[in-house]
């Protein structure tokens, strides 16, 4: 009975261990970011990017560098993984969506709309 009762708390504390670890995982892509949006019909965009996650629930907005004022806010957040992101926002009446990949630890890069590619730095 004591090894059954031993047992049984011994695999509570490891329960707790992994469940208090995955929460504080953080998401990669939290933060701002500085994003270079390459070759659109209105020239080279650049935005910068904040991600916020607040207990699970991510969100955001697109900030205009220039000004340090928010252009649009994210309407949809979709992560995959640890290392994959894309954002959903609302620009001149089109509804826009920016995938962004983890290239290494402060860089990432993909495409806006499939059509344009896209990279990302970390600010610090």
């Amino acid at each position: 009975m004591k090894k059954l009762n031993l047992f049984f708390t011994t695999m509570f504390f490891v329960l707790m261990f992994s469940v208090s670890a995955t929460a504080q995982e953080k998401n990669f892509f939290n933060g701002k970011w500085n994003v270079n949006v390459v070759g659109t019909p209105g020239g080279d965009s650049k935005m910068i990017l904040n991600i916020v996650d607040n207990e699970g629930k991510v969100s955001g907005s697109l900030i205009d560098p220039a000004t340090n004022k928010d252009l649009f806010p994210l309407t949809k957040v979709e992560l995959e993984g640890k290392d994959k992101m894309t954002v959903y926002f609302t620009s001149e009446g089109y509804d826009v969506y920016l995938f962004l990949e983890k290239k290494d630890q402060d860089n990432a890069e993909g495409s806006m709309m499939e059509m344009f590619d896209a990279t990302a730095v970390r600010m610090k």
